[in-house]
């Protein structure tokens, strides 16, 4: 199969390039499209045997269940049951926006492979001009995980995409790098109070500013997981990482430590260490950027340095101790 990447801008045709898009969706196929948050990789999210290549491009396990993308609160409205006054109150204050809540769906609506054959599904308004213009135009709603070989750094840009998907997919839509850089912020709205199973860009503190107590998650493992990025390792490059404290000198004598075994180590930080055979910016924007430039480094080992601040990127951390499967540097 040949992978096309069309370049969404001004000096583009829309209608053309929204109709390709949208006729292949219509007929089962996946096409790739940016959101606010990372790229996704959508199928509708009614059929089936198109929900399976999904599966089949990322390789990703079918316990999984994937998130659900459509182009207003009314929309949504017309998939899903049960809907209390709090998730309303999401809906008309975070949509569109990176924010994905779990609620009941109808029976039927849904292919069993898109919820994981539970009663529940993650739905989201996307917060991106190209996903919205691509929805109102297909008017079905589309799954659509990250766009990535599963496990691996979730796609920031369209040649992320290429790198992962090409000979798998037919289309991806080039709408240029992505606002937030990491998925979603999950809420699940089936228990009281709500529970973030995902954090994301939006936080517990923005949420308990319009609904009140909000819980967080202690994903524990083996548990039927009712959202992306619960079960298992993801966003993992192809060398190691560790996470090290960013304490003076500790991360001198971790860098001096692996070159005098003879390997190569590459530093993720928001500040410079020129010893280090390789040094890239770390942020919640750009991680997932990083995390792929290592690959294309003959780097041997990836330190992800981690600042003890309060403050820091609550969903940049849940992300780092996966790609690092909650290993430290010592």
């Amino acid at each position: 199969m040949e992978t096309e990447t069309i370049l969404v801008d001004s000096n583009v045709n829309k209608e053309e390039t929204y109709s390709q898009a949208v006729e292949m969706l219509q007929t089962g196929e996946v096409v790739a499209f940016p959101t606010e948050t990372v790229y996704g990789l959508g199928a509708d999210a009614t059929n089936a045997e198109a929900v399976a290549k999904i599966f089949a491009a990322k390789g990703r396990p079918a316990d999984n269940p994937l998130i659900v993308h459509v182009d207003s609160k009314e929309s949504a409205l017309n998939y899903v049951q049960n809907v209390g006054p709090k998730a309303i109150q999401c809906m008309e204050t975070f949509w569109p926006g990176a924010l994905t809540l779990i609620l009941q769906t109808k029976p039927g609506v849904f292919a069993e492979n898109v919820t994981a054959s539970l009663s529940t599904v993650g739905i989201r308004v996307p917060n991106h001009p190209v996903a919205l213009n691509l929805l109102k135009r297909v008017k079905l709603p589309i799954a659509a995980p990250s766009a990535n070989t599963s496990g691996k750094p979730s796609p920031t840009l369209a040649e992320h995409v290429y790198h992962d998907m090409e000979g798998t997919i037919p289309l991806i839509l080039d709408g240029g790098a992505t606002m937030i850089g990491i998925e979603s912020t999950v809420l699940d709205m089936t228990s009281e109070p709500p529970v973030i199973l995902r954090p994301g860009k939006i936080t517990k503190k923005d949420l308990e500013a319009v609904i009140g107590t909000v819980r967080l998650s202690s994903e524990i493992q083996g548990n039927i997981p009712k959202s992306p990025g619960m079960k298992y390792i993801h966003y993992a490059p192809e060398a190691p990482v560790y996470l090290i404290e960013k304490t003076d000198g500790l991360i001198e004598k971790a860098i001096a430590h692996v070159q005098n075994d003879g390997k190569k180590v590459a530093i993720l930080s928001s500040e410079k260490h020129p010893s280090a055979d390789y040094c890239f910016p770390l942020s919640a924007e750009t991680l997932y950027a990083s995390l792929r430039k290592c690959d294309q480094t003959d780097a041997d080992l990836i330190l992800a340095a981690i600042s003890a601040d309060a403050n820091r990127s609550e969903a940049m951390m849940n992300r780092l101790e996966k790609a690092a499967d909650h290993k430290w540097f010592s």
